[in-house]
């Protein structure tokens, strides 16, 4: 009873002390829907192998397995299922596998959990498990064992929501979760599908099968908490294939709905895989400035490769474990979310909501740009990293440097609310960066007129205090100058009002508090500015 009373006092010391803020926060009240459906149709024939999978599996079996902590936590199961997936050294990885023992734990690893971490490695031996136990000539009999008796340590029905050694006082994260908990599930499921008709392998009468179930359904009723998170969405994906690939039915059809929403919010903020949307989790990885090699765009890619006539590019940086276990699952994204990656169409206005204390994601697109909003910190423990309002365009920027982009005021992101976006239309309380490629057409003392790709233009005003893009299609960059002067040549009513030349009137308050969206009116109509209670998709 004293050690326990000491764990709680240090568990409680902690929790003031350390940032436990990431851990998933189950909302009471579920998200409104909002109107737009999740795309499920499935009726493309895909190619059974690609270029793509070809050279990622090959990297990966040309790969050292490291004996090491660090490398076995992520690249050693990665190396030893794209050498089965490539059929080399077969023997080898074998007995790598039988010298092989747990290095950890699950779950989150921390103070009390020095040695967590251990479901980043079974969550891919997992994988193994399902896509070679059945294969003697390639896995073999006792490495089957080994894998089952020693290396995936999570069985049976004990479905932890807690992170470790908190006392059930802390929520796990969504990564660790779906990990541990996938895993477990699937183990027994292989059991008990191979013969073992032990009690406690049987996830119905276990209840691991409605835990799973329910976990899942959250996720995609109310989104996800680490939405976008850097490094994280690549092992919540990771897990989410397993599940989708190897699980019952009904949490095959669950998993697949979480990845179909997380991918359709991905098609939807992303253009020719740029994308650049505001992210939970981690501060450090505010520098990323990279386009179009974050995790989510990587497993895109080689989903995509797989498509016939795929506009795939194998560009990856930094993702090569995500490209792998892309490339070697079965799951591919539904029929509209391979359009939507690269079409437009005549363009949409949406705002995904991600709940309480959390910050929107809102996208407007055209049929050859899209506008990407940053999002706002709510304070040190949300964890939201904001970025700049981006303008993507039909060309090849890889950088955010390459592209139109505001932020502010200052330089530190947790001061913003770049939540200014609305349709055609962008504002923030800091200048407007011009990419150096790009000299304006026309210009005046208050405006600049930019000539994009395929009849676009992008109209600039920038100052010290106050950023406005503004996008025209089909318009004569003359035209366009000489009506924005005429409707907006009141530089001190600029602060607040932008009218559209024939169009809308928008108001916007560029230091509205950090739970407000930025845009307040249009055409005189008030709009639901608490963002909190914003449905998934609107």
């Amino acid at each position: 009873m004293k050690n326990r009373k000491i764990n709680l006092i240090v568990v409680i010391m902690l929790f003031v002390t350390v940032d436990f803020s990431y851990s998933q926060n189950i909302p009471e009240v579920r998200l409104n829907f909002g109107g737009i459906d999740v795309p499920h149709e499935r009726t493309i024939s895909w190619n059974d192998k690609s270029e793509f999978y070809d050279s990622i599996v090959d990297v990966w079996a040309q790969k050292t397995v490291d004996y090491g902590k660090n490398g076995g936590k992520v690249n050693n199961p990665r190396i030893l299922l794209a050498r089965l997936h490539s059929e080399t050294d077969v023997q080898e990885t074998n007995q790598i596998i039988m010298g092989m023992t747990p290095w950890g734990v699950s779950g989150s690893s921390w103070f009390l959990n020095p040695n967590g971490d251990y479901d980043f490695t079974f969550t891919v031996l997992t994988t193994i498990l399902w896509q070679f136990g059945d294969k003697p000539e390639l896995l073999y009999e006792k490495t089957v064992e080994h894998l089952l008796n020693v290396l995936l340590t999570e069985e049976g029905n004990k479905f932890r929501r807690s992170a470790p050694r908190t006392l059930g006082l802390i929520h796990e994260t969504e990564n660790h979760l779906l990990m541990t908990e996938g895993s477990r599930y699937l183990k027994n499921r292989w059991l008990t599908l191979h013969g073992n008709d032990d009690p406690k392998y049987d996830n119905i009468s276990n209840e691991m099968e409605s835990k799973i179930f329910e976990l899942l359904h959250e996720i995609k009723t109310n989104g996800l908490y680490e939405f976008n998170s850097m490094p994280y969405v690549g092992y919540t994906i990771t897990a989410l294939l397993n599940l989708e690939a190897y699980a019952s039915g009904n949490i095959r059809k669950e998993a697949r709905d979480v990845l179909d929403y997380m991918n359709f919010c991905f098609a939807i903020g992303s253009y020719n895989y740029k994308y650049f949307p505001p992210m939970r989790r981690r501060y450090e990885r505010a520098d990323w400035h990279k386009l179009t090699t974050g995790y989510h765009a990587v497993f895109m890619k080689a989903w995509i490769s797989f498509l016939p006539e795929a506009k795939t590019n194998f560009e990856i940086g930094q993702g090569q474990a995500h490209a792998l276990m892309g490339a070697c699952m079965p799951y591919r994204p539904a029929d509209y979310i391979t359009e939507l990656l690269f079409e437009k169409g005549s363009g949409y206005f949406v705002k995904m909501g991600h709940g309480k204390n959390a910050c929107p994601e809102i996208y407007s697109a055209g049929k050859n740009y899209l506008l990407s909003a940053g999002g706002a910190n709510r304070g040190k423990k949300s964890l939201i990293v904001t970025r700049p309002i981006t303008l993507f365009l039909n060309d090849n920027a890889k950088n955010l440097e390459e592209t139109f982009h505001i932020s502010g005021p200052g330089a530190n992101f947790m001061r913003w609310n770049n939540t200014g976006v609305y349709k055609n239309f962008a504002c923030a309380a800091g200048p407007v960066s011009v990419p150096k490629k790009y000299q304006p057409i026309v210009q005046s003392n208050t405006w600049s007129v930019f000539a994009g790709s395929e009849n676009l233009c992008i109209a600039v005003f920038s100052s010290e205090n106050l950023g406005i893009i503004a996008i025209f299609e089909n318009q004569e960059p003359e035209k366009i100058l000489q009506n924005l002067k005429k409707e907006n040549q009141d530089v001190e009513r600029l602060k607040t009002h932008f009218q559209f030349p024939g169009g809308s009137l928008i108001q916007y308050d560029v230091k509205a508090p950090k739970d407000k969206w930025v845009i307040t009116h249009v055409d005189e109509t008030n709009l639901d500015r608490a963002y909190d209670n914003w449905p998934l998709l609107n």
